[in-house]
């Protein structure tokens, strides 16, 4: 039998200075603690993009336009009782102040640092790309 599969997006947004934001998982969710990319869940009938527009007005109060999210990699990772599938974004252009709207730690990493936070075991691949883009 097959996990279930899971599809998330993530965007990694790239400030002025080249620092990526990284969120920290709430206590009350799985791997609480842990520091991720922003984003969420792909909702049925819904676009990564269109995940990436809505997660991160509703996480972070910023307006993000379609044009200025680019693909970057994507995560496949097998966990116990699902399988995730996540395309990883960049965005360097957005409207608005980047605010923790769900009480959520927010931290703007440089990306030779970024493997000094702890994330879920799907995002750690991605860092490398990050880092050769960057």
């Amino acid at each position: 039998m097959s996990a279930k599969l899971l599809l998330v997006a993530a965007c990694a947004l790239v400030d002025v200075d080249g620092r990526m934001l990284l969120a920290q998982r709430p206590a009350d969710k799985s791997m609480a603690g842990l520091w991720e990319f922003p984003g969420g869940k792909i909702e049925d009938g819904e676009r990564p993009e269109e995940t990436l527009i809505r997660e991160l007005k509703e996480e972070l109060g910023i307006i993000v336009s379609e044009a200025c999210l680019a693909p970057l990699a994507f995560a496949s990772h097998s966990y116990p009782d699902f399988h995730l599938l996540m395309p990883l974004y960049v965005c360097r252009r957005w409207e608005g102040m980047v605010t923790a709207k769900e009480g959520q730690q927010l931290a703007w990493v440089k990306p030779n640092k970024l493997r000094d936070y702890e994330m879920p075991p799907a995002d750690v691949p991605l860092v490398s790309h990050l880092m050769t883009l960057l």
